[in-house]
């Protein structure tokens, strides 16, 4: 019996440690208003049921060669969650592009999920997404995925050697620029109409310079803006709906490129 749990034992540990990596960087479980002990909880459970899945019968080394898959795994877990995370700062980065055109860009607040300061339309279009994230229940997806990503890159991967030969790199830049895509595409109608609203205060201050443009245009780009976000919020629905979608096919494509299909 001790003989067992000392062979298992490292093996567990590989697990742990890659779905550790992975509750730390992916949206929803890594956020700051959820406690220390209930990410290490979850992720030492789901490790225990992924171990009497798919761990039982494989062997870890017992010298230092261990560390450097420890590295292995941990990395693994922080590429899944990185994908998840971009395709939500996308979202706020779209924030970003509105808030500069319609003047909340000085009025920055802190977000309670990551701890950093955010754009206050990105940290509001950030909730609306995370609620309906959870209510397509995208948080038994992301479990899922990281249960299935033994499938497709098990223990015994050799994702460093991919990894010498830069697919896997030029693989992370071009969902890193496909992000800032996707934020330029949900900010285009609401900057493209306060940049139409800046030309018409210009024409303003040209052809009536009794008029003090800068009393008019902040209050008018304010009133402009959230009248256009009211008018498309019904489209926001189907728009989280497809870069959610981007998401799960970019944590497919990237299990693709680390692993092989099961």
């Amino acid at each position: 019996m001790i003989d067992t749990i000392l062979k298992g034992f490292p093996v567990f540990l590989l697990i742990f440690c890659r779905i550790t990596a992975f509750f730390v960087v992916v949206p929803v479980f890594s956020s700051r208003s959820l406690p220390t002990t209930f990410k290490i909880g979850i992720s030492f459970f789901v490790s225990l049921i992924v171990f009497s899945a798919r761990g039982t019968g494989v062997t870890a080394p017992e010298d230092l060669g261990i560390i450097l898959l420890i590295i292995r795994e941990s990395l693994i877990g922080l590429l899944l969650g990185y994908m998840g995370y971009l395709m939500f700062m996308a979202i706020q980065t779209a924030g970003s592009f509105i808030d500069i055109q319609i003047g909340f860009g000085i009025a920055n607040v802190i977000d309670p999920m990551t701890g950093a300061s955010s754009p206050l339309l990105g940290n509001f279009k950030y909730m609306i997404a995370l609620l309906m994230f959870l209510g397509m229940n995208g948080h038994h997806y992301l479990l899922d995925a990281i249960i299935n990503s033994y499938n497709w890159v098990p223990l015994d991967n050799q994702l460093l050697v991919k990894m010498m030969d830069g697919s896997l790199s030029d693989f992370l830049v071009r969902s890193f620029a496909q992000s800032f895509v996707l934020a330029f595409q949900m900010s285009a109608p609401l900057v493209t109409a306060l940049f139409l609203t800046d030309i018409g205060l210009a024409y303003l201050a040209r052809t009536a310079p009794q008029y003090n443009v800068f009393v008019i245009g902040v209050p008018l780009k304010i009133i402009v803006g959230l009248v256009l976000l009211l008018v498309l919020m019904p489209t926001l629905a189907a728009l989280f709906q497809s870069l959610f979608n981007i998401m799960f096919e970019s944590m497919r494509n990237l299990l693709t490129m680390m692993g092989n299909s099961p």
